[in-house]
């Protein structure tokens, strides 16, 4: 349990780092909405998000099923669909504004405009935790597969990688909005302290879902491609800068991947 608790902490608290990092670009750009650079990363950690989804949480929930003599299509496609329902709830009930739009969704609430972009990306982040948890939690139990750390490290970097960008786009429109530079990293950097508090989460219940892995990765997925398709890539298609949009999708799908094979 030790050794799992601490690989998750690990690979999550990158991926926290990675977003305070970009976070940090508020001392440095003065930010603006619906530029090349916000299309291109959009579409990049929709990217990402997609080969994550497949490599390393579908293909593995369906080995680990047929592994333990299931139907390995049935854990995986119930998992995801879980997955998916579970955040199309919280989205539906969790007041939140996505960047770029002027109008909130979910319940109607008095939250400032700043709590609620700050909501939308720690929505983001609960599945991306979950992910991460989930593998290293994996990768550490007695007789695991040693491809499955590589695949752990392998998520960890991709999602960490997309997470630059992430924490940016949460400090910069904030502070163009008026909020003050320090205080606008600190939000920024904080919309990422979900990855950590949900990846520890899931291994501090590993010992009970240990039976259900397969259903836990692809729930996971599900709630990946739940944030893909409602949110990112819409929101790497508006305005003129569509194809820079697409371009962004394909270089993240393609790093994943290749991070994915080269390390597991």
């Amino acid at each position: 349990m030790f050794e799992s608790f601490l690989g998750a902490a690990a690979g999550t608290g990158f991926t926290f780092a990675c977003t305070a990092l970009g976070a940090a670009a508020v001392f440095l750009l003065r930010g603006k909405k619906g530029g090349i650079a916000q299309t291109l990363f959009l579409g990049f950690a929709a990217g990402v998000m997609i080969a994550a989804s497949v490599w390393s949480l579908l293909i593995p929930a369906i080995e680990k099923a047929e592994e333990a003599g299931q139907i390995g299509w049935i854990p995986a496609a119930g998992g995801f669909v879980l997955g998916a329902l579970f955040l199309f709830g919280i989205h539906a009930l969790l007041p939140h504004l996505n960047i770029g739009k002027d109008r909130p969704e979910g319940l109607p609430s008095r939250w400032g405009r700043s709590t609620l972009l700050f909501t939308a990306v720690t929505l983001h982040n609960i599945p991306e935790g979950m992910s991460v948890g989930l593998l290293f939690a994996m990768a550490a139990q007695p007789g695991a597969d040693p491809a499955l750390l590589g695949m752990a490290t392998a998520l960890a970097l991709g999602i960490g990688i997309q997470n630059i960008p992430e924490g940016a786009a949460v400090s910069l429109p904030l502070a163009q909005e008026g909020m003050s530079r320090p205080k606008a990293f600190a939000m920024g950097a904080l919309s990422g302290l979900a990855e950590p508090l949900f990846g520890c989460l899931v291994v501090l219940c590993v010992g009970f879902i240990t039976p259900y892995m397969p259903w836990m990765l692809a729930f996971s997925a599900g709630a990946m491609m739940f944030v893909v398709v409602e949110e990112l890539i819409p929101e790497a298609h508006l305005g003129r800068h569509a194809g820079w949009g697409t371009a962004g999708v394909m270089m993240g799908f393609l790093t994943m991947m290749i991070l994915d094979v080269a390390l597991g």
